[in-house]
């Protein structure tokens, strides 16, 4: 955590000075926003997170509930959504109250006697450690109050306005072309609010969704399970232990829960007939708790008390689209959808809640960047682009999964195949699969052996390194911050002098992107986030032979960052783990923290020229500074 670069501060650093839209913020909705968010789930309150950075935008977000959410149905933790939490700052904070996957077991009936159920299987949750962060269960809510937490204390200070509920919109022409009908809570008049851009993270149900023309494709599967939170005193070994539980009498996954006492049994209740009508929704606690008890054969389980509990079908949709453009139509979007409006699946992955935030990240910083002049408004049809692929993608899976959790023990070819399909299919769960194509903001791979461990389009793996300035031994992923800007990341050559090179013309070129990107008048690094990796010891290098692009002046005291300097650790070499040339590496990073390009330290017009793809350029002359 970087502070005092603007006068000593004596509170709490994390609660950032309001400016602009966020100092003396009106307290109802005004009739002109530049982002209008309808939802206050997962995506939602990213999307506010995010652009509460951009304190230039009127940024509202309306939620038909009146006030927070007491108790969400989501509850996994993918460790690719811990990644994004420590972008926005509370990581650390939410893995102390969490309950913490390490393992996961399996049980199935005992051949010698089928009443009673065994542990076949004892699984790693991450054996391969493909991330440094783990996979956590806690309460949705809870997930939400930290993005709201970020969101009020960032410069544009954004909170939800609670008690409105969407009615429908309508796309035009002007400045703000959306015009959006919202009700409030308990009146029958309604009222009119018109914005640059609508998005839709209002669920499965999504108004949004309609009032642009989507379709949910897609359909049940037939399949009801009955999920409940519950505290109850068992003689089941593995309560405190994450388990896929299949007995003669059906299947339970199983999950502990944070505070050490509560857990979450999603109970198989079998299969639902045709004409069902959804009578099965109406099936009681009482049955699922019995079916719960059933299944544990030799076991019991004696319920104290139910915090939540459902009953549901399995579905599995994708919507057409993202956004409310045509396919071939020769405008940009205005309107999006996020999250459950856009994808809905089996919770049983624990995916909902881990992507729908990744759509907010994706489309957070693309909105920032279009809104405050950074980028074209051609870059917001990456977003549909890119996110659609990955739900489809995500349905696919949760159908294998949901599949194999819903089939009977003598269904198996052997007790191992779930397991086995568990472990060797890890990564895509955790949220590290996806895989951008490329267009204007991902590059070709022309270069990708200088650095095999970034591959391009995937998000960018943090590695151990060490700080140069203080010794201090630090997450190279870790410092990049839910801020909108751009990374590149120098690994060096072996001697430093391709990287002294680089540097110069990265500080001083006309055609460099820091120079031509950067607005007069503010830091060097308001649009450019560069940072140098180098090969030796942090003993070994000298701060007077570091270039001053890597030593940026900020603030308005000009005060010198010493934190985007690192050098490689000893016994683990960021070089070695990471597959980086020797003769260096240009790593460039989007503001999601996904690999945009590689190149090598030669590659002056190559950079150039992607960035030149979707950034604009300021209308005041940019900013330099020495060689």
């Amino acid at each position: 955590m970087q502070f005092h670069h603007h006068g000593y501060v004596s509170t709490d650093p994390r609660v950032l000075p309001a400016a602009g839209t966020g100092v003396d913020r009106p307290a109802d909705v005004p009739d002109e926003v530049d982002v209008l968010i309808v939802g206050s789930g997962p995506a939602g309150m990213l999307l506010a997170a995010q652009l509460a950075q951009y304190p230039t935008l009127t940024t509202r977000l309306v939620e038909r509930r009146p006030e927070r959410l007491a108790i969400g149905q989501a509850d996994g933790i993918q460790a690719r959504s811990v990644e994004t939490f420590q972008a926005f700052g509370f990581a650390e904070r939410i893995i102390a109250e969490a309950y913490r996957i390490s393992e996961m077991n399996f049980w199935a009936p005992d051949t010698a006697d089928p009443s009673r159920i065994v542990r076949t299987a004892r699984a790693d949750d991450d054996p391969r450690g493909i991330s440094e962060f783990p996979h956590l269960i806690v309460n949705q809510a809870r997930v939400l109050d930290y993005f709201a937490e970020v969101a009020a204390q960032s410069p544009a200070r954004i909170t939800p306005d609670y008690g409105y509920e969407f009615v429908t919109l309508e796309v035009g022409e002007g400045e703000y072309p959306v015009t959006v009908t919202l009700a409030r809570a308990g009146e029958d008049a309604t009222r009119t609010v018109r914005a640059k851009y609508v998005v839709g993270c209002d669920g499965a149900r999504s108004r949004v969704r309609e009032a642009i023309g989507r379709k949910h494709i897609g359909g049940q599967s037939k399949h009801a399970w009955g999920v409940m939170d519950v505290l109850a005193v068992t003689d089941f070994p593995d309560i405190r232990i994450k388990c896929a539980i299949q007995s003669e009498h059906g299947s339970i996954l199983h999950i502990p829960r944070e505070g050490g006492h509560l857990f979450r049994m999603y109970v198989d209740l079998g299969e639902v007939p045709e004409d069902d009508n959804g009578k099965v929704r109406t099936t009681p606690l009482e049955t699922i708790i019995a079916k719960a008890n059933a299944i544990l054969g030799q076991y019991t389980l004696d319920v104290k008390d139910v915090a939540w509990w459902s009953v549901y079908e399995v579905g599995h949709r994708v919507t057409d689209k993202f956004d409310d453009v045509e396919v071939g139509a020769d405008r940009d979007p205005r309107v999006f959808i996020c999250g459950d409006a856009c994808h809905t699946h089996s919770a049983k992955a624990g995916q909902g809640m881990n992507v729908s935030m990744q759509d907010g990240f994706n489309l957070g910083w693309k909105l920032g960047s279009v809104l405050t002049g950074r980028a074209p408004a051609s870059l917001l049809s990456t977003y549909s682009a890119e996110r659609q692929e990955i739900a489809q993608n995500l349905i696919d899976f949760d159908k294998e999964w949901s599949g194999l959790m819903a089939k009977k023990p003598e269904e198996f070819d052997s007790p191992e195949e779930l397991a086995q399909f568990y472990t060797s299919t890890a990564e895509f769960p955790a949220g590290f699969m996806t895989q951008y194509p490329p267009s204007m903001i991902v590059g070709e791979a022309t270069h990708q052996a200088r650095a095999i461990g970034y591959p391009i389009g995937k998000r960018f793996t943090s590695a151990p390194v060490v700080r140069i300035g203080d010794a201090v031994p630090a997450h190279l992923g870790h410092h990049a911050k839910a801020d909108g800007r751009w990374r590149i990341y120098a690994f060096a050559d072996r001697d430093a002098t391709a990287l002294r090179d680089f540097a110069g013309w990265l500080a001083t070129a006309s055609d460099s992107p820091v120079v031509r990107f950067t607005p007069a008048g503010t830091d060097l690094d308001s649009v450019f986030d560069v940072k140098a990796i180098y090969q030796q010891d942090h003993s070994e290098v000298e701060m007077a032979d570091i270039p001053e692009v890597f030593l940026p002046r900020v603030g308005p005291f000009g005060l010198i960052d010493y934190e985007k300097i690192y050098a490689a650790e000893a016994g683990d070499d960021i070089f070695e783990a990471r597959g980086i040339d020797r003769d260096g590496a240009i790593v460039v990073v989007r503001p999601d923290q996904y690999v945009a390009h590689v190149l090598p330290l030669s590659a002056r017009a190559e950079l150039t020229d992607f960035f030149a793809q979707h950034m604009l350029a300021p209308a005041a002359a940019p900013a330099s500074v020495p060689a």
